[in-house]
């Protein structure tokens, strides 16, 4: 019997042919809000709670976003040594992202009190992905709850293939398509875009936004549904006091000031000018009001934000005094570091990253562990932002939640135009580290990261630019703007940042900061996208048109060769002992895939050649009147065993070893002692006669003896031999 407190509400419709299903009252009943989504057997329970008293000092809405994958979802027990769930993966903290981009502008921008969503992955089929179906579940619980959000709002993800569009398509799907995209919007509008793509054109893209879009509307219908029935009461709204006196008193401070100070090009020195009238004008205004230097400052954003943006709008003029669709001044330079695979100093206006590229075996690869199960990246891309880069003095807490996702997005925008690990098979890691930011440093990682992956010699298909677009609009007029500046993201109303070949779009990242974005508008700023897209791309030519001929003279050289699937045991060995003293003995790297395919990793081409040399060897066949160079194995009255190829040993009787009659084994060999033989039979039992005579040619006027019946023979010599070839 269920509690007279415990009333299931459930809403089920049919989106893009999968049954969507929503269902709150079961779970989570002390959260403020709390949804269970479903499709086929992928089950993520969101929850929100926010704190009751806002947070001292607070100046931006403390939202965060969790989004936890449960191992037991689809039946695993988590890696490592503590076997749980321990720190989030990158895929975890991508997908906690782009939930937090999605709900953060629904808030007030006031909204100071804590507020958290947690989703957890609960149940997983393997084929219908949890992450947008999180994004639906967090949005529907912050729609019933009662924190004033200005939702709800929907994500799905897109495909296309054999040019159809596919929405929120399986997981196997994923592999014929030639886009994987999320598209993020309300009823009206797209308000987030992200996602790679294989040179797809802006036309085929804006497609794609359009056939998602028509998911999105349906999904908020369905949501909506769930919060008639509901009919949350919300929290009032937060309300700022503003002491207008005092407003007007800091902007007749301000004055002419803040023009002169936004007229200066370099953005340090103009803050530093800002930084100097805060500090005047709060010293001038501290008797009549102490303690003012943080309304102050709010102020002073005001006044620089609102001329900003009427420069732009009025008259097409930014901070630095560019136009609209201007791109700052470019250099490249590759090669800066001299014992790296491969490096470039990718520098625009400000912005500067130093960007590495290191080659290295399938060993480095990194190893993932997922509710997928495990796998293996051989190709990653990892973003560095420190502090100094903004002129900031700060600790550094390891990675931040902004730097996987600006190096997830350089990492797609790449991904495309790599050789495959077929054809190239090394595992690659690039580096980028920003030396210098003022906008759109995740594009200089790109374009710096083109640029060494060339510099090193991997033949990539085509190059690739990427460019961080802005808008700026009061709703009756609006500026698209390429190439932004720190500020023009942070005052501006879009960061929408494209990267591609000449050919199409590899990747696309669009967050908006006001209520959606027109079809219209959008194709106006791919369009100018891919105008400066191009201008970056020549001038990144002047710097390395072209990958260099060869590899890094540094970086490790691949011998590749194939051998039979049933002798890839005989290379490895029991436990590996085969494989781990050819790689003492060489100091090589070995990989062996499934398929036979022995790949050899080392810069000393000599080392190379001798590992090649012993794999060859012991998977090769014995030919018959071949000479091979052995060793003496083990001495017998009747002659002496050698092994002539890994793990390959013959006998070479006494009668075989000189032209002249041998007397005594000894006198000719002694254990240990490398010869040459030939290999004159493989008898019917498999056993290898070998000579030492017959590798030279008999002296003259010499008879072959005759030889005696193979009965009369020494009856030992079979029985040894026999016992021999047993124990071989």
């Amino acid at each position: 019997m269920l509690s007279e407190e415990y009333i299931l509400i459930t809403k089920e419709r049919t989106i893009a042919g999968k049954l969507i299903t929503l269902e709150t009252g079961r779970m989570a009943k002390q959260s403020d809000g709390a949804v269970l989504a479903r499709v086929g057997d992928t089950m993520v329970l969101a929850t929100v709670v926010s704190s009751k008293t806002q947070r001292e000092g607070a100046d931006f809405v403390p939202l965060s976003v969790e989004f936890r994958e449960k191992f037991y979802s689809s039946g695993k027990i988590p890696g490592g040594f503590l076997r749980r769930e321990a720190r989030l993966s990158d895929r975890e903290i991508l997908i906690c992202r782009v939930i937090d981009r999605q709900i953060r502008p629904l808030l007030p921008k006031n909204w100071y009190y804590e507020t958290q969503v947690i989703v957890s992955v609960l149940s997983y089929d393997g084929e219908n992905q949890p992450d947008m179906l999180g994004t639906v579940a967090a949005s529907a619980a912050l729609s019933i709850s009662n924190i004033p959000f200005e939702g709800p709002i929907a994500s799905v993800r897109a495909a296309r293939i054999g040019g159809e569009y596919i929405v929120n398509p399986t997981y196997s799907q994923f592999d014929e398509s030639d886009l994987d995209i999320i598209v993020a919007g309300s009823k009206d509008s797209i308000v987030m875009v992200e996602g790679e793509l294989k040179e797809v054109s802006e036309d085929d893209f804006l497609g794609a936004v359009k056939v998602s879009h028509e998911a999105v509307i349906e999904l908020i219908e369905l949501q909506e549904e769930l919060v008639a029935e509901i009919k949350p009461e919300k929290r009032e709204k937060p309300v700022e006091e503003v002491d207008e006196t005092f407003v007007a008193a800091v902007k007749e401070k301000i004055g002419d000031e803040m023009n002169n100070i936004l007229s200066i090009v370099m953005k340090q020195e103009r803050g530093d000018k800002e930084d100097a009238l805060v500090s005047e004008i709060v010293a001038s205004l501290e008797e009549t009001y102490p303690e003012c230097e943080d309304e102050v400052k709010k102020i002073i954003h005001d006044v620089h934000k609102e001329i900003i943006r009427k420069k732009i709008l009025e008259n097409g003029i930014r901070v630095d005094g560019r136009k609209t669709n201007e791109i700052r001044t470019i250099t490249s330079e590759v090669s800066v570091l001299p014992r790296v695979h491969g490096s470039a100093l990718f520098t625009r206006g400000e912005t500067q990253a130093l960007v590495t590229v290191t080659l290295g075996s399938s060993r480095d690869a990194q190893f993932l562990d997922n509710i997928d199960g495990k796998d293996e990246k051989v190709y990653m891309l990892q973003y560095n932002f420190p502090p100094f880069s903004t002129g900031e003095a700060r600790m550094i807490r390891g990675v931040s939640r902004r730097e996987v996702g600006h190096g997830n997005l350089a990492e797609r925008s790449l991904k495309p135009v790599l050789p495959s690990n077929e054809d190239f098979p090394y595992t690659l890691r690039i580096v980028s580290d920003v030396l210098e930011s003022n906008g759109s440093s995740s594009m200089a990682t790109v374009c710096g990261g083109c640029l060494a992956i060339m510099d090193a010699g991997i033949p990539i298909k085509k190059m690739v630019s990427g460019i961080a677009m802005g808008l700026i609009t009061d709703g009756k007029s609006h500026a698209v703007l390429s190439d932004i500046l720190g500020e023009e993201d942070h005052y501006g109303d879009m960061d929408f940042k494209v990267t591609g070949t000449e050919d199409g779009i590899t990747a696309i990242q669009m967050d908006l900061k006001i209520q959606g974005l027109s079809f219209d508008l959008m194709k106006t700023a791919l369009e100018q996208a891919k105008e400066g897209r191009t201008f970056i791309l020549n001038k990144m030519k002047e710097g390395l048109s072209e990958p260099r001929a060869t590899l890094s003279e540094w970086a490790p050289r691949i011998t590749t060769l194939h051998i039979d699937v049933e002798k890839i045991g005989a290379v490895i060995g029991p436990g590996g002992k085969v494989i781990k003293e050819i790689v003492a003995k060489t100091g090589v790297d070995i990989d062996i895939d499934q398929d036979g395919t022995v790949h050899i990793f080392t810069q000393d081409a000599a080392k190379a050649k001798e590992a090649e040399e012993i794999v060859a060897g012991l998977v090769a066949e014995p030919e018959v009147g071949r000479i091979y160079d052995a060793k003496i194995t083990r001495i017998m009255d009747f002659g002496a065993f050698a092994e002539f190829m890994p793990g390959k040993e013959g006998l070479i009787h006494i009668s075989e070893m000189g032209w002249e009659r041998t007397n005594s084994v000894q006198d000719v060999v002694r254990e240990g002692d490398e010869v040459k033989i030939k290999l004159m039979e493989i008898d019917r039992q498999g056993r290898n006669n070998l000579s030492m005579k017959r590798t030279e040619n008999p002296p003259e006027g010499y008879v072959e003896p005759e030889r005696k019946p193979r009965n009369d023979r020494n009856s030992n010599y079979s029985r040894d031999r026999r016992n021999n070839n047993r124990r071989n």
